[in-house]
């Protein structure tokens, strides 16, 4: 296959070359902010978790599509990434559940890509700068830096309004009631509450009268993109419910009910984005191997919940809990598209909050 010469420019001058693939934007140029993925598999969930909204992935495998994609493995109607960064892009796929190989799926979502780049420097210079704003494309070098130079990242940027369902939907048909709210919630973390729940998925600015009005046993705050600290709205409507209802929350999710309970969020160099990172259950000195995908964290000295979970790289804070208020979460991924499936006792853990039973208990026995 014959590929157009692409260059990638991020905002620090650094200068990469690959080849252009996936969907080819009329002007030659895609930008957001570069992160980079260490998942070995489920590009396509990786690809579709509509977390990854203004961002472009770097896969640090450097070889994706071998098993082509499905539309079993979206994690929601669209992808949200602004493009894809790849090293060997397999145009063949081997794999019984394939409909399709990668690179169609990617020019029918409008998804732009980069091939053939050294991704393993690219890695590098990424974990040495931390994720920077840039731009890629096949429109020559100069109009690529010039892109670059005015990109821009996602401190301050409110993408959960552009990734959230616009109505409400139904799922499951469990005897309690959980409002899960859409902040870019993964299909994954929706059909895990759905077999256990009945569940009502709803929109990011759905306001805390309107959850309570639909009765509740339980609130469920999902995964979304961009930065915590700028979605004081939502955080506004969290505070109105914590005490009120049991909450759970994931990721984004966590990162707004910690905001809520008093707490700061603070922008990580570059992130958590893969399947492989460990965490410890604090209250039961499990440690788990994690899906994550999040840029920003809470603030430990912030806090005035419990820290629940550790991350055993760097001591990020990774769960809080808050017994007296009936309300924990997590900011890793526990339903796990991709991922292992380690945590996903967490899902077992609302339920019991929802039965009745006291966190503190279920700490101690989980």
């Amino acid at each position: 296959m014959t590929r157009s010469h692409s260059v990638l420019v991020l905002a620090d001058g650094a200068v990469f070359e690959g080849y252009a693939a996936g969907y080819l934007p009329d002007d030659g140029v895609t930008t957001g902010e570069f992160v980079f993925n260490t998942a070995l598999s489920g590009y396509q969930e990786v690809i579709t978790d509509p977390s990854y909204a203004g961002q472009v992935i770097t896969f640090t495998y450097p070889h994706i599509g071998n098993y082509g994609v499905t539309p079993l493995d979206d994690e929601a109607v669209r992808p949200w990434c602004r493009g894809v960064i790849v090293r060997d892009l397999s145009v063949r796929p081997s794999s019984w559940r394939a409909e399709s190989a990668l690179e169609p799926f990617l020019v029918e979502r409008r998804v732009p890509a980069i091939v053939g780049v050294d991704t393993r420097r690219l890695t590098r210079h990424l974990r040495a700068h931390g994720a920077l704003p840039g731009a890629f494309g096949h429109a020559g070098v100069d109009v690529v830096a010039a892109a670059a130079a005015t990109a821009k990242g996602t401190d301050g940027m409110d993408y959960v309004s552009l990734v959230s369902t616009p109505a409400a939907y139904e799922r499951g048909m469990g005897q309690r009631h959980v409002v899960a709210v859409d902040y870019g919630i993964k299909t994954t973390m929706v059909d895990q509450l759905a077999r256990r729940f009945r569940v009502t998925v709803v929109p990011a600015a759905t306001s805390a009268d309107e959850i309570r009005a639909l009765e509740p046993d339980g609130v469920f705050l999902s995964n979304g993109p961009g930065d915590p600290a700028a979605l004081g709205q939502y955080v506004r409507e969290i505070g109105y419910l914590v005490g009120e209802v049991p909450i759970f929350g994931i990721c984004l999710g966590h990162q707004l009910l910690a905001t809520a309970l008093g707490g700061t969020t603070y922008k990580l160099p570059f992130g958590h984005h893969g399947s492989n990172h460990p965490v410890q259950d604090l209250a039961t000195g499990r440690i788990e191997v994690t899906a994550q995908n999040h840029n920003y964290a809470v603030e430990p000295d912030s806090l005035s919940a419990v820290v629940s979970h550790r991350n055993l790289n760097d001591g990020v804070v990774e769960g809080i809990v808050a017994p007296a208020l009936r309300c924990f979460s997590v900011q890793y991924h526990p339903e796990a598209g991709p991922g292992p499936h380690d945590a996903r006792y967490l899902f077992e853990r609302f339920e019991s909050l929802l039965r009745g039973e006291d966190l503190r208990a279920a700490d101690a026995t989980t």
